[in-house]
């Protein structure tokens, strides 16, 4: 087993919160619920790159910021219709995701 830090974001609906990190290019992985009428907590993942998404009130705070790398931040604008951002260390984004959520996702430029 790798070790991993696996940042946990808040969300209102776990399937739309899903679907928006589909477009990332996370794929979900599992969904757990205690009942079917209680929150859901779900993994979703980019190759090795993992996010739990939580419905728990207590699990996580809105406005959280995750920073993903990734190899090409066009697709991703292209997809959100976003311009990219020149920064000295990467090619960068920042989008929101349906619950507030940052998500700043560059392309390291060296």
């Amino acid at each position: 087993m790798e070790e991993e830090a696996i940042p946990i974001l808040r969300v209102a609906d776990a399937a739309a919160a899903v679907r928006w990190y589909e477009r990332l290019g996370f794929s979900p992985q599992w969904e757990h619920r205690f009942a079917p009428e209680l929150p859901a907590f779900v993994e979703v993942a980019r190759g090795r790159v993992r996010l739990f998404l939580s419905e728990h009130t207590g699990d996580a705070r809105p406005d959280t910021l995750v920073y993903l790398r990734v190899a090409d931040v066009d697709e991703i604008a292209a997809e959100f219709g976003v311009p990219v951002a020149e920064a000295p260390w990467a090619r960068e984004v920042e989008l929101r995701d349906p619950d507030g959520n940052r998500l700043r996702v560059g392309t390291p430029t060296e």
